[in-house]
């Protein structure tokens, strides 16, 4: 027992844990951070983090809507989360007359609560190693695609032993490339409903200018409560259902922050690619992501000029525009930031290393050829890179460009059913007719469907074009108006109106030959596409890159000792922590942001400058009551230097007691760099003050009663 005591210490002193850098499972914190932790301010057990049979932080942490975070912050199920992370469902709940989105929303009571359509919380209930049970069923001989298959049976088997009769989702993920696997264990309530958002003025003050930007000024944040059977069992959506009595919810603390404070972050970081070889990095930079930014901003463009023209518009295209905006600007933040960085460079001069000791003679059968095979890869589909994204931009801001291929193909099976099968399946039909074209404006989507046809075709040629656009711009001179418009007027997709005619005599021929089908098939097909020579090369790829990561950890050249992000829940733990001084930041240490400064950004009409009338009535009298800092300012954002990225949006930042004290919301752009690769100097994670979040509710909304059902810890 000794020698086992003994060998973890070496190992702990030949791997240093940095405080600040690593996503981490929460099972493995006891070994490899709690003292570090403690020594940063920790005074929670890691038995009060995580654990299986008894209630610990982890039961307060939540998935939300699959793609953000959330905590439980009361006995009653109180759901906090950023309002971007509530936004679509807050769009979906306005009207043009009762705009939530603009004016905010405050449920006085539970019976005043609203539920949008769809969304769901999932909570984490357990998970465990079975890598060796897993890779037990690969060998070496195997193809990629046996791998695969041995795997994905292996993998079905574990999540069927797992779910006890469908009461959890169970979902394995590989880590590590593919080197390690786990199993993680979900509960899912759907029965989710609204319970208040500050207005868009607030939530999203700043908007495009301030996203990714410091000093900040927003209250993101909404409150969403979970509901449940009468006995606590996740159920459909009923009047019948109760708030969750949750086991555990986070008590949340006004005793505010200061520099060098403990702050640790539980949550659902989406992706990161610590691991990711210098040619991918370059492919980003050089091809995939100036792409990206491209396409995203074309798209904005066109959804704008209608966007500000009608309220309703606005409303029904808000999330999605606000989704394109957030990720065209992060795509150009990466692009300046890998590059004044130099990662790929760095990259360069680590994998020189690597490649020195695959070479040697106890290494090379395994690892000899690794670099040469990724470089080769990257080398080929760079052109593809490019290609894609812009056609993904495409079918990101373009219904046209991708529902009449897929409703289509619905449709086409539909119309070869007899009548009695297709009374079935009728519902299923009007339920994806309505999906689509519930918030739909179709002069909006001629417009981005032709200037991305037009994009598309001018830049994306050099790896060749989807064959009929191919066709069409050779006729058109790279200009799609009047072939969208033609398209548009005889198609049975261009609105919700034409596919209801359609219905009522369904006919395969008028799907296949309608020119928005022929369109959006041509470009799903080009989009999909792969030869023999590709498919290769992607197998190539996966094994080299499975085996580079293996190799970098077996031979210590990486410092890396955590697995990349991929939506599982992880902490990070860090401390409050400033950045250089900011002559725009009226603070007087730049690691927080007050309403003072808020108000001088106000831009009386401005979109994203304007402020409520009430909010400034409310500062010029400086009532701020018990929530201002005991410095006399009221608090609007902080800093610290946790790791984290996209889905950890709407974290709870949690101090050493298991206090709540802010919610996560951005990053820095100096930093934008840190999916790929962690700079402690720059790295800051963008907090809202939980105290601003207290008075926002209570003083300027006057929702007391959402005050009241929270334990406030002063």
């Amino acid at each position: 027992m000794k020698k086992i005591i003994l060998f973890l210490a070496m190992c702990l002193v030949a791997f240093p844990v940095r405080a600040d850098e690593g996503m981490w499972f929460l099972m493995f914190i006891e070994r490899l951070n709690h003292r570090d932790m403690e020594k940063m301010g920790l005074q929670l057990t890691t038995e009060e983090i995580y654990s299986i049979n008894n209630h610990s932080l982890k039961d307060a942490i939540v998935q939300f809507n699959g793609g953000c975070t959330a905590e439980i912050i009361s006995k009653e199920g109180l759901v906090l989360t950023n309002h971007h992370c509530g936004y679509n469902a807050i769009a979906e709940l306005s009207t043009a007359e009762q705009n939530y989105l603009k004016d905010g929303f405050w449920a006085k009571e539970k019976s005043a609560e609203m539920k949008p359509k769809s969304l769901y919380v999932r909570f984490f209930v357990r998970m465990d190693d079975v890598s060796k049970r897993i890779l037990s069923k690969v060998n070496d001989k195997m193809t990629e695609t046996e791998r695969n298959k041995a795997i994905q049976q292996e993998m079905a088997l574990i999540e069927k032993e797992n779910n006890e009769g469908g009461k959890y989702t169970v979902s394995v993920r590989p880590f590590f490339q593919g080197n390690e696997y786990y199993y993680f264990v979900y509960q899912d309530y759907k029965d989710v409903r609204l319970v208040g958002t500050p207005p868009e003025s607030l939530g999203k003050f700043g908007g495009d200018t301030d996203n990714w930007e410091w000093p900040r000024h927003t209250a993101d944040f909404s409150m969403f409560r979970v509901y449940a059977d009468k006995d606590g069992n996740p159920a459909e959506y009923s009047k019948a259902n109760v708030p969750l009595q949750p086991k555990h919810y986070l008590p949340v603390s006004m005793k505010g922050v200061k520099e060098n404070d403990f702050a640790m972050i539980l949550g659902y970081p989406g992706r990161t690619n610590r691991w990711m070889p210098a040619g991918g990095i370059d492919q980003n930079v050089k091809f995939a992501y100036p792409a990206w930014v491209e396409g995203a901003k074309t798209g904005m463009d066109q959804m704008k000029k209608y966007m500000d023209k009608d309220a309703t518009v606005n409303l029904q295209y808000a999330s999605k525009y606000a989704s394109t905006a957030n990720y065209w600007k992060n795509r150009q933040g990466m692009i300046d930031a890998l590059t004044k960085a130099g990662t790929a460079k760095a990259k360069f001069v680590e994998e020189a290393k690597f490649n020195k000791w695959a070479k040697k003679c106890k290494n090379k059968a395994q690892y000899g050829n690794i670099l040469a095979t990724i470089n080769n890869y990257y080398e080929q589909t760079n052109l593809k890179a490019r290609h894609d994204n812009y056609l993904m931009q495409l079918m990101r801001t373009s219904s046209y460009g991708t529902t009449p291929a897929s409703l289509g193909n619905a449709l086409i099976a539909y119309s070869k059913e007899n009548e009695a099968k297709r009374m079935e399946i009728l519902p299923k039909i009007n339920s994806l007719i309505e999906g689509v074209y519930g918030d739909f404006y179709a002069p909006l989507e001629k417009d981005v469907l032709a200037a991305q046809l037009n994009l598309y075709s001018s830049k994306a040629g050099e790896y060749g074009l989807a064959p009929l656009v191919e066709k069409m711009k050779l006729a058109n001179n790279g200009d799609f108006t009047a072939d969208v418009n033609d398209a548009v007027s005889k198609s049975i997709f261009a609105n919700k109106q034409s596919v209801e005619v359609f219905m009522k005599n369904p006919n395969v021929e008028a799907i296949a030959n309608d020119p928005l089908y022929l369109i959006s098939t041509d470009l799903m097909t080009k989009i999909r596409a792969k030869s023999d020579e590709l498919a290769k090369l992607d197998d190539d790829y996966a094994t080299a890159y499975r085996d580079l990561v293996q190799g970098l950890r077996v031979s210590k050249l990486n410092s890396v000792k955590y697995p990349d992000a991929n939506s599982t829940l992880r902490l990070t733990y860090g401390k409050v922590r400033a950045l250089p001084a900011d002559d725009r930041n009226d603070a007087t240490v730049n690691n927080y942001t007050t309403m003072e400064g808020l108000v001088k950004k106000y831009k009386a009409g401005d979109q994203e400058f304007d402020l409520p009338a009430r909010m400034l009535e409310l500062n010029k009298a400086k009532d701020f009551g018990e929530y201002a800092d005991k410095n006399g300012y009221m608090p609007v954002n902080f800093l610290t230097d946790n790791d984290i990225t996209g889905g950890n949006s709407g974290s709870p930042v949690i101090n050493g007691k298991g206090e709540l004290i802010g919610l996560a919301f951005d990053g820095n752009i100096e930093a934008m760099a840190g999916d790929v690769i962690f700079d402690s100097k720059l790295q800051r994670t963008i907090n809202v003050d939980i105290r601003y979040i207290l008075w926002i509710i209570d003083k300027y909304a006057g929702a007391k009663n959402i005050i009241d059902e929270m334990v406030i810890v002063k």
